[in-house]
């Protein structure tokens, strides 16, 4: 079948597109703190949410199509950006819960979490 003889609706269905929408990160080690730098493109800071529950932080975005942003006038040949959620969780061990910090520029969520130091007991042995 030739390109041109198909369906326009058709022609989105051979480009490809990326399944997997899973927020791409960097995680590293630095100064006795963890640092997280992940993708978050399409999303504004109010569409992100940040939890720590039982050892695991959780990062979710979401995010809807308000209807200020329909056009009546449009005419859809597909419809994509309705909606979107996606979320990444993480157990990174003894960390310092109470001072976590987070920042959001141009697309990508940074996030700084100290360390706790480990308390090492020695046990003699008799």
């Amino acid at each position: 079948m030739d390109l041109m003889s198909r369906d326009f609706d058709d022609l989105f269905d051979i480009l490809p597109v990326r399944k997997d929408n899973r927020m791409k990160c960097d995680i590293y080690e630095k100064d006795n703190k963890y640092f997280i730098e992940m993708e978050v493109p399409g999303f504004n800071k109010e569409d992100i949410d940040i939890s720590l529950k039982e050892g695991y932080l959780t990062v979710k975005a979401e995010k809807k199509m308000s209807n200020e942003e329909k056009d009546e006038n449009k005419k859809y040949l597909r419809k994509e950006r309705n909606y979107i959620k996606t979320e990444r969780s993480f157990n990174l061990g003894n960390i310092d819960e109470e001072n976590i910090d987070a920042s959001f520029e141009n697309g990508v969520l940074k996030i700084e979490i100290p360390k706790v130091e480990e308390n090492k007991r020695t046990i003699e042995i008799h």
